[in-house]
């Protein structure tokens, strides 16, 4: 595998600007420079990304777990605690220490979130709160609006992390509410009708994120092209 070099690529990569709009995002902001100012040394960034990769394994394992363990649902909310603190709380830590390492950290930020995410729905759909087939459609749609923010980071240099008034932050508190929500009524009676909780939410989330993808697919590109004209045809020698 070939090199990088450091001093080259450090001085030609330029981070991306951070887009955080969420309703959450001013006071979490304020909480997370505090915490991280408090933070013990000897704690630095990478360990807090791996509590916020192991925090979601350990949720979907939870999930999965949840037919022959009835207080697994509990467990997840306290995973998806410290699912926040580790994700919200690396990134934080290494600008307080003047320590970034923005290559790096988008990188491996992201792999964890994808990893964590696969994890968390394959656990939902053992559980028996969500269909199989919703859990893949969610998980594809999700999927499929990263791949649209990291496209849109490398191109435009803007990086989104919250859409209509949503982030991170507030779909974990959405998660720990339906799990506790459905750990009592699995399958609340909607309109007469028997609907699981999850499998409500999740196609609701999966259409709210193939729409998003769709809607921000179509601005940046056509962003793009009137930054990028269609260069004249040469003319004929």
């Amino acid at each position: 595998m070939p090199a990088i070099p450091a001093a080259a690529s450090q001085s030609s990569f330029r981070e991306s600007r951070r887009e955080l709009t969420s309703v959450l995002a001013p006071i979490e902001r304020r909480c997370l420079i505090w915490m991280a100012e408090r933070l013990p040394p000897f704690i630095n960034s990478d360990h807090l990304t791996i509590l916020a990769l192991v925090s979601l394994v350990v949720a979907g394992a939870c999930y999965a777990l949840t037919p022959v363990w009835p207080a697994a649902p509990d467990f997840v909310v306290v995973c998806l605690a410290a699912n926040w603190f580790g994700d919200s709380l690396d990134g934080t830590v290494a600008r307080v220490r003047r320590q970034p390492r923005p290559r790096y950290g988008f990188y491996v930020d992201h792999v964890v979130d994808a990893i964590g995410a696969a994890s968390l729905l394959g656990g939902l759909a053992l559980s028996g709160f969500m269909a199989p087939v919703v859990a893949l459609a969610l998980l594809s749609a999700y999927l499929l609006l990263c791949v649209e923010v990291f496209l849109a980071s490398q191109t435009i240099g803007t990086f989104t992390m919250s859409y209509f008034g949503v982030g991170p932050t507030e779909l974990r508190i959405l998660l720990a509410l339906g799990t506790l929500a459905v750990s009592s009524h699995p399958a609340p009676v909607i309109a007469g009708h028997a609907v699981r909780l999850f499998d409500l939410g999740g196609v609701i989330g999966a259409c709210g994120l193939v729409a998003t993808f769709l809607r921000a697919a179509f601005v940046h590109t056509r962003m793009l092209a009137r930054a990028e004209p269609r260069p004249a045809a040469p003319k004929a020698a």
